[in-house]
């Protein structure tokens, strides 16, 4: 895997090792958006433009205020879309070397 930087806040909390509960350091976003981020940044690689920080940690932006980022679709199915497309409650899947 290619070497790159991410920038992310020094106070966010570390990556968690792969496949444990992810607890919102921004690495995945950060490195590249899920499907959903990659039709809201027009992009395929780097940092998805919907990773909010809401002081403590990194969160999806979809999840947090969708109406900012699909206000077309119902909030409801706008977060259940997100929720899918990053696939919450189903582990870190950032396989990347951080240190």
């Amino acid at each position: 895997m290619p070497h790159a930087v991410i920038l992310l806040r020094a106070e966010a909390p570390p990556k968690p090792p792969t496949g444990q509960p992810c607890n919102g350091c921004g690495v995945c976003c950060a490195w590249a958006p899920c499907p959903l981020g990659m039709l809201l940044s027009r992009r395929r690689q780097g940092a998805c433009h919907a990773l909010e920080w809401d002081g403590e940690r990194y969160r999806c932006g979809v999840l947090v205020a969708p109406r900012r980022w699909l206000p077309w679709l119902p909030a409801t199915l706008a977060r259940r879309l997100a929720w899918r497309w990053i696939a919450a409650a189903r582990g870190c899947d950032a396989d990347l070397d951080t240190d």
